[in-house]
């Protein structure tokens, strides 16, 4: 193993996670004398340190010996693989919680969508003549803003206008986190909101989407939603 190269990857590796030489010491369990001395090419670390390397900062061993940055590709595609089956299978028992709940009545569907050039939402409204839900599992930001960027406060609010009152039917609020992440959570499942099928205007049934950043800017976003209606 050449240890300049090595010392290389080291000082790639702290520079891209923002770790002074102290921060990455503390990490590993050793002295920022030894980070040094590594980054230096003047010393090595032993497996044991260099398992956790790799571990902590998804490098694979290989490109460790190599003297080349690479991220563990392996690891990063069994994660996805993971959240997708975590995905799949979340919605999966969300619908058959649905049709559990409702498989003995006859019901209806009409499909929710944005109307909005920086989101787009999936879901649906189901109903029958005794009662309704409203239903919203996807929604993506699809504008502008750093979406590693995180606000100290997040909320995203389900509105319903109807000659010009306006009332919020739910919302979910988080703090500390990135835009996408909290998207990734929000989620609307709300029964009886209407016992038959109602036709929605423009814009009168909408999401309102307000991030709050670390200096106290808030920006809204208003994304209305399109509905078919019942004679549609």
């Amino acid at each position: 193993m050449d240890q300049e190269k090595f010392g290389k990857i080291i000082k790639e590796i702290r520079r891209k996670n923002n770790l002074t030489q102290k921060d990455l010491a503390d990490k590993l369990n050793v002295t920022y004398q030894a980070v040094s001395k590594w980054e230096n090419g003047k010393n090595m670390p032993d497996k044991s340190v260099l398992k956790q390397i790799s571990n902590e900062f998804n490098v694979s061993l290989d490109s460790l010996f190599e003297g080349e940055y690479k991220e563990n590709n392996f690891k990063n595609k069994n994660k996805k693989i993971i959240f997708a089956l975590i995905f799949v299978l979340l919605l999966l028992t969300i619908f058959i919680i649905l049709f559990l709940k409702f498989h003995n009545d006859d019901f209806m569907y009409k499909n929710l969508s944005s109307s909005c050039d920086d989101f787009n939402i999936t879901g649906n409204i189901a109903y029958n003549k005794n009662k309704s839900a409203i239903f919203i599992n996807n929604i993506e930001y699809c504008g502008t803003l750093d979406e590693s960027k995180t606000y100290k406060n997040l909320e995203c609010a389900l509105y319903e206008a109807n000659n010009n009152i306006e009332k919020k039917i739910s919302s979910y609020k988080d703090k500390e986190k990135t835009l996408e992440a909290f998207l990734n959570e929000v989620t609307f499942s709300l029964e009886n909101e209407n016992n038959i099928c109602k036709n929605y205007n423009e814009d009168s049934l909408y999401l309102l989407i307000s991030l709050e950043d670390n200096e106290g800017r808030i920006t809204t976003y208003k994304v209305p939603l399109s509905v078919n209606n019942c004679n549609s």
